[in-house]
């Protein structure tokens, strides 16, 4: 069931031929009631997908809103819409809104998640680039250099953009990955757009000794929730240090915070290691909000 809603995903982006999207910086009134009312729609599944307590009807509602969301996007001039009522679905834009990515989870065990997603670029050809989640058949993902077709699944909660050494444009995704019942992740991935399309997957991560990677990978306990974010006044990525203990439920060992913090700083291009951010260590690590406690809320905790 679940491949079969891959397979439908894949197929529903790309059967889509591009459109050419006239100049007008204006959705029509016509096209803004069509997108008021697959927003209703899009709503209400988005909530089901990530919230019934039902695998089937999560499945199923996954399965309605994929064309549902395709065909919403392929409203000339829909960059512009911004789908506030998608609240269950992560929409993110860099600063200069060249794209904006849509993101979102699909509970299907306590041991198993799976992601969507799909990118949208601001151009006058409305172009959709689908993302395939093949997280679970990824080996060495801090090495791997991936295509939308072959993509590590996650929720990003956050995007910066910066320049490569090379000058070219590339952005930091923020995610947050499910993965099992007792060990959660969060992932720091690049995004960068070649002329083929966008690619995930950089070696702008410089450890000591030059070692560097392609993405950052996190994992913690899910008893624990993880600090991993830009951080605008230090100018930095800010993230927790982890450090491996048995866990409590004989899961084995895994990690978990013990209140001093790593880094990342921008240098000519590349994201330089910082060992340790501050000199005080907390006694009890401070905790931002959960993306995916106290079920009231939503996956990115607003009421």
């Amino acid at each position: 069931m679940k491949e079969l809603v891959l397979i439908l995903f894949a197929v529903a982006l790309t059967a889509v031929a591009p459109l050419r999207a006239q100049q007008s910086s204006t959705i029509d009134e016509p096209g803004l009631a069509f997108l008021q009312e697959m927003e209703d729609t899009l709503g209400l599944l988005a909530y089901a997908v990530v919230n019934d307590s039902i695998a089937e009807h999560r499945f199923g509602a996954c399965r309605e809103m994929i064309p549902r969301l395709v065909k919403a996007l392929k409203v000339e001039n829909s960059f512009e819409y911004p789908f506030e009522k998608l609240r269950p679905v992560s929409i993110q834009y860099p600063q200069d809104s060249s794209f904006r990515i849509f993101t979102w989870q699909l509970y299907v065990d306590e041991n198993d998640y799976r992601y969507y997603g799909a990118i949208q670029m601001n151009s006058p050809e409305l172009k959709l680039y689908p993302l395939i989640d093949r997280s679970f058949k990824i080996e060495d993902a801090e090495s791997a250099v991936l295509s939308p077709e072959n993509w590590y699944g996650a929720v990003y909660y956050n995007l910066l953009g910066f320049d490569t050494p090379d000058g070219s444009k590339a952005y930091l995704l923020f995610g947050f990955d499910g993965d099992s019942f007792f060990r959660k992740r969060k992932l720091i991935d690049v995004l960068r757009f070649q002329d083929d399309g966008p690619v995930f997957g950089a070696p702008v991560f410089v450890k000591e000794g030059n070692q560097r990677k392609n993405r950052v990978m996190l994992e913690y306990s899910a008893e624990v929730s993880t600090h991993c974010n830009y951080d605008g006044l230090l100018e930095m990525v800010i993230f927790d240090h982890l450090i491996p203990m048995n866990g409590p439920y004989g899961e084995g060992m895994t990690n978990y915070p013990d209140g001093s913090y790593e880094a990342y700083r921008l240098q000519n291009g590349l994201w330089m290691h910082v060992d340790k951010v501050f000199n005080q260590v907390s006694d009890e690590a401070p905790r931002p909000t959960p993306i995916l406690d106290n079920r009231p809320k939503d996956i990115f905790g607003r009421q």
